[in-house]
């Protein structure tokens, strides 16, 4: 199919959220959540940069969490800030592919990182004694290359068959910014292959990652049961943190690529809760419930006060 065809359309646009939502409140919502978030996720990338007791394993990779969770904030939310009190919400043919590309590399690279966190949890209580050999530095490195290959391999797939579909209009899509699932409804053909394969390539590997976490889960619990140590409460403490997070991400994911049955109102609840909510609600669950990161933020927020009064 010639890839011409879909210069029929130059342009999608937005209903976005005000048919159900005050723009008002969701404008003052949307807008602290989304500066909670970046300055929340910053804090942690530069605390744990900083502070050499943080160079472990498990806070590299929630380094590397919160840095994918600030590109989470830039990629979805600014848009749907910017369109809130806009009558005419679009985003050029090429702003949407790139739009999708990025959101889709971002949730492959995170899927990832959790699955590399829980194996982070896993050996930490199972093989304690094991832990530096398993989790070295190059470990850390191979599992980060991996998530950003696979999240890569994740987007670029489903855009190869997507990008050459015929867009001859509508042009409307049901929601405030672009995916799949909405962007291929609008293709002047029969999508229901590609529909497949979007389910497959989203809901059922997010299903199989969130499966796999479980059992992971179940392990470590059988272990902490049967060897109870400080060291294991301690790591125990930290996947408790771990599964909420990973409630937050794969919970939606699951619902809006799987459910059968989408429901325009529930759909766009679900996207807001995760492209705003989660990546600040991440930041938190990670520092209010480690007294390491707490210890460690105040120690970097008085050095910044007091670099600024000598400034």
């Amino acid at each position: 199919m010639d890839g011409a065809n879909h210069s029929m359309v130059s342009e999608f646009v937005f209903l976005g959220l005000t048919n159900f939502w005050e723009s008002q409140l969701l404008f003052v919502f949307s807008f602290i959540f989304c500066v909670a978030s970046m300055m929340g996720n910053s804090l942690i990338m530069l605390t744990v940069t900083s502070d050499p007791q943080l160079h472990s394993p498990m806070y590299f990779l929630l380094a590397n969490l919160s840095f994918i969770d600030l590109g989470v904030s830039s990629v979805i939310s600014p848009k749907m800030i910017h369109d809130l009190f806009r009558k005419h919400k679009v985003i050029s043919f090429s702003g949407c592919i790139t739009q999708i590309f990025f959101i889709h590399v971002i949730a492959g690279v995170e899927m990832v990182l959790l699955l590399a966190m829980a194996f982070d949890r896993y050996v930490a209580i199972c093989k304690p004694l094991h832990y530096l050999t398993i989790m070295s530095r190059k470990m850390c490195i191979l599992l980060l290359v991996a998530a950003w290959i696979i999240g890569l391999i994740h987007s670029v797939i489903q855009l190869v068959f997507v990008i050459k579909l015929p867009f001859c209009g509508p042009n409307v899509l049901d929601s405030f910014y672009c995916d799949f699932p909405w962007f291929l409804k609008l293709a002047c053909t029969d999508t229901y292959r590609l529909e497949f394969m979007v389910t497959v390539n989203n809901g059922f590997v997010s299903l199989g990652s969130f499966f796999i976490l479980t059992v992971s889960y179940i392990f470590i619990l059988i272990t902490v049961r049967k060897h109870s140590s400080g060291v294991s409460f301690k790591a125990l403490s930290t996947l408790s943190t771990h599964v909420m997070v990973v409630i937050l991400f794969f919970g939606p994911c699951i619902f809006v690529y799987i459910w059968p049955h989408p429901t325009s109102h529930l759909d766009k609840f679900l996207a807001v809760f995760d492209a705003v909510l989660t990546p600040f609600l991440n930041s938190i669950i990670y520092t209010f419930r480690n007294k390491e990161m707490k210890v460690a933020m105040r120690k970097v927020c008085s050095q910044f006060i007091i670099y600024r009064r000598i400034s």
